[in-house]
Parts: structure tokens; sequence; C-alpha cells
């Protein structure tokens, strides 16, 4: 099969494959594992590979950053400690544990750490399709996103010294401590400059599209330079992502706010979909190529135990202490044992795990091979597929089984908040000067008091009880599709028949999208 061919039965099985997800309820990036899997293993030659250099600054930025958008700083501050335990504290603790376990099994120290830095991080992308596809509690959703997308930084930092230790023979505890400070300090630091920079330059360019472009490229900027310099490149662009996300809405023109998360939701759609069905590629390509014996096998196996059974020893205790802390507090208990159990469950290991592993180093400083290294690619990639698949399709039935589903009413949250909106938007209009027209007065107070009262009737039509005459709810969602039906059809036939110009047309056709987009959302 040629390149082509295979890129487009690629295409073709995401398009396809991506409703499935949903329809059987499971998390298309492990849906799309199994399915870059299967194709590569009835496909003799293997034309289409990640390449190992590009995996982290190429893939990863956009992504972290698309994930940023999606939450806030508060979410993170209000459940701090529980992601700074999982993304520091758990990632560090496993590197040990599986250094110690491999080393046990017969690995050199050097080799065992290395092993131990590459599968420590659970994957952020998988987390969070993870989390949202399940619809699980916000609280659960931001502590899974919040250790996915933090613990990257961890676990690459740890991954540097570990090579450096294998490949040279020479590093002290001064060195590590040295090259902590400065991912930190320098991706913090690089990540706020990039954030400023970026805040600064949107709120004077004022064009959707050129707005766009800027939030498009500053993530790759912030991650190459702070790596460039030594930082963090991951920790520069979740806190680039976060800065733009408290500050840069202000800056940013409506038209650029609607482009930008359309361009953001497809950006962070296609590229998890190419990675993890390309994923199932690179773990077929390696492991053809890589000579894989009992030994390395059983080492596989004793990781993966390793791993599940260290998170959940980690996760139950820290999940009892946080209860704890929070009865004698008098506070919300933040999450019980069958959200542990989820939590516990939810570490699957993906990208970062594959990039760091086929990027692993041949060579030694001193020219001979670096030692154990087909195995501990082998025993890495393995982990991956095991943990994607295994823990990724019997996620939800836990799930259901445990009755874990969301604690929030998003319909009813978003309902409510558009009222406030448009009630302060109605005070405002009220509390300008006696020197506004009084038609300019009338006409705004008439806009915003009839987009109230049709938001007030859609909220109590949609709160009505099932009674005799069926759904109330549905009912006006199935009246409201076919008005929008009817105002789409009449201006594209206009637009087809030549009685008004695309551009009038189109902006029309936007509004009518954008409203229809709110109501049935």
């Amino acid at each position: 099969m040629s390149e082509l061919a295979l890129a487009l039965v690629v295409v073709v099985g995401i398009i396809l494959l991506t409703p499935v997800a949903d329809r059987i309820r499971v998390p298309q990036p492990v849906l799309l594992t199994i399915f870059g899997l299967v194709v590569a293993l009835v496909t003799p030659a293997n034309p289409l590979s990640l390449d190992p250099a590009l995996i982290l600054p190429v893939v990863l930025p956009p992504l972290l950053f698309a994930a940023t958008q999606r939450t806030t700083v508060n979410e993170f501050r209000e459940h701090a400690r529980a992601v700074f335990a999982l993304a520091v504290g758990l990632t560090l603790a496993t590197v040990a544990v599986v250094a110690v376990v491999a080393h046990a099994a017969g690995l050199p120290w050097s080799v065992a750490w290395v092993l131990g830095a590459v599968v420590s991080p659970p994957d952020p992308v998988a987390a969070t399709a993870v989390a949202r596809r399940l619809r699980l509690p916000h609280r659960l959703v931001t502590i899974l996103e919040g250790e996915g997308m933090f613990n990257d930084a961890t676990a690459l930092v740890a991954y540097k010294v570990a090579i450096v230790a294998a490949v040279t023979g020479d590093i002290t505890g001064a060195g590590i401590a040295v090259e902590l400070v400065e991912a930190v300090v320098l991706g913090v630091l690089v990540g706020l400059v990039v954030g400023w920079t970026s805040t600064f330059a949107l709120g004077r360019i004022r064009d959707g599209h050129a707005e766009t472009t800027v939030t498009v490229l500053v993530p790759f900027v912030a991650y190459v330079g702070a790596e460039h310099v030594n930082g963090s490149g991951v920790l520069a662009v979740l806190v680039l992502g976060l800065y733009l996300r408290t500050f840069g809405h202000d800056a940013t023109t409506s038209g650029g706010w609607l482009l930008g998360r359309a361009v953001w939701s497809y950006s962070d759609f296609l590229i998890t979909s190419l990675v993890f069905t390309l994923l199932g590629f690179e773990l077929v390509a390696v492991i053809r190529a890589t000579a894989t014996g009992a030994g390395t096998m059983a080492l596989a196996l004793l990781v993966v135990a390793t791993l599940v059974v260290f998170r959940a020893a980690w996760i139950y205790p820290a999940a009892w202490l946080a209860r704890r802390r929070a009865r004698r507090r008098d506070a919300p208990v933040p999450i019980g044992w069958r959200e542990s159990t989820v939590v516990a469950w939810a570490g699957m290991r993906g990208v970062v795990t594959v990039a760091t592993a086929v990027a692993l180093p041949t060579v030694a400083a001193n020219g001979d091979p670096l030692p154990h290294r087909d195995e501990v690619v082998t025993v890495a990639l393995v982990a991956v597929l095991l943990t994607l698949v295994v823990q990724g399709l019997t996620l939800t039935p836990l799930t259901r089984y445990l009755r874990v589903g969301s604690d929030v009413d998003e319909r009813a949250e978003t309902s409510e908040l558009r009222l406030r909106a448009t009630r302060a938007a109605l005070e405002q209009i009220r509390s300008e000067g006696p020197g506004l027209d009084d038609d300019v007065r009338r006409a705004a107070v008439a806009q915003y008091e009839g987009y109230l009262a049709a938001q007030e009737a859609i909220d109590r039509t949609r709160a009505r009880e099932r009674d005799e005459s069926g759904h109330p709810g549905l009912e006006l969602e199935a009246v409201l599709r076919r008005a929008s039906d009817a105002e789409r059809q009449l201006v594209l036939t206009a637009r087809r028949r030549g009685e008004v110009a695309a551009v009038s047309a189109d902006e029309v056709l936007r509004d009518i999208e954008s409203r229809a987009l709110g109501d049935f959302a």
C-alpha cells in the first residue's frame, strides 16, 4: 500500500471511528490506537511513523495549550493540593519505585532510572479525552487534567537528568537541583513573558484572523524558547495558556475569540486523532524492530503491574487524608472512594512515554552502545499498549458500575449565566446618562429585553416536568431547529440566486449558526 493510500485509510478511519467512539462509550484515543495497531499489523511495510524529534516540540504545545483553554487558574487553585500531589509527588515517586523494581529485575541503576522516568507520566491527552467524554464530576476532570498537564514537566526534567546519568555516568545531587530549578523558574518565566507579549499584541491587532494566528504561533514559541534556555517547555506552554485564558479575552475581538475557539477545537481533535492513530503504527514498528525475549516481556508485565498498583497505593491514602482534613474544617468532602477508584484506574500512558522511549540515545559518552536500550524501549511501549487498551476500555464500565456521574447540570448553569449577563447588559443600558438619544435607548433596551424574555421562556419550558402530551423541552428544540433550518434555507437561497452579496449572506449565516449552537448545545 502506498504512503498516500495508507494516509487516506487513516483519515477515513478517524472520520468513521470518532462518532463510533461516542456511540459505544469508548474513549476516542483508545479506539484510534487499536485502529492504528490493526492497520499496521496488516500492512507489511510501515511508511507512516512518528519522528521522535518532532513529537514533543510539534505535538505537545498545541495539545497542552488547547487543554488550558478549557479550564481556569481558579479551578487549579481550588484543587492545587491534589494536582500537586499527583503531578509532582506521584510522578517522582513512580520514577523511584519503577527504578527499584527494574533494578531488582536485573537492570543497572542508571538504566533503571531512565525507564522509571520514561513510564512515569500518565498521558495528558488520554486523561483529558477520557475525563471529558465520560462526563465525570467537574472536580475529577480538573484533577485529572491538572495531573495530565503538569506531570509532563516533572517527568521530562527527571528524564533529562536520568539520560545524563546513563550516557555520561557523571551527575551529582547539586546538578540535579540546578536542573530542576532551571527547568521550573525559566519555564514559568518564559511562559509569563510570552503571555504578556501576546496579550499586548492581541490588544492592538483588532483583526480576528491575525489574532488567531498569534494564538496558534505562541505555544510553539514558548516551548522552543524555554527549551533553548534549558527551561521546561511544557511548563512554559501551560503558564502561557493559563495566562491568556485569564487575561487574553479582554484583548481579543469577538470575531477573533469565536474563530480562535473553532480553530483550537478542531486542532485539538485533529492532532489527538492523528497522534493516537500513528501511535498504533509506532508501537508495531518498534516492537517489530526490537528483539523481545521472554525476560523483557516479563519485565514489561512487572512494570505495568507496578504502575497500576503503586498509583492506587498512592491515591487511596492521599484521598483519605484529604477527606479527613476537609471534615476537620467542615469543608465539602473532595472525593470519595468511588472517585478515587476512577482516578487510580485512569493512569494510561501515551504520547510522552513513546516519544521519550524512541528518542533514547543509542550510544553512551564513551562511544559504546547504550546498554539495555532495546529492553527499555520495549518495556515502555508495552506499558503504553496495555494501559491504553486495558484501562481505556474498562474505564467506562467501571465508571458506570461505581455510578460516578457529573455533579453539575451544565445546561442549567449555562442558562442561568446567560440570564445574568443579559440582565447586566440591561442595567448598563438603563444607567446611561440623559444625553443618550431616546431612539437609541429604546432600540438597545428592546434588543436585550427581547433576548431576556426569550431565554426566560425557554428555561421555563425546559424545566417543566414530562406530562401526558410529551416532553416540552424536546418539542421546543424540535421547533427551534425547524425555525433555524427555515432561516438558513432562506439565506442560502438568496445567496444562490445572487439576490445578496456572498459576504452579506455569510455574516447572517454566522449569526444563525451561533444562535443555533447556543440553543442546541
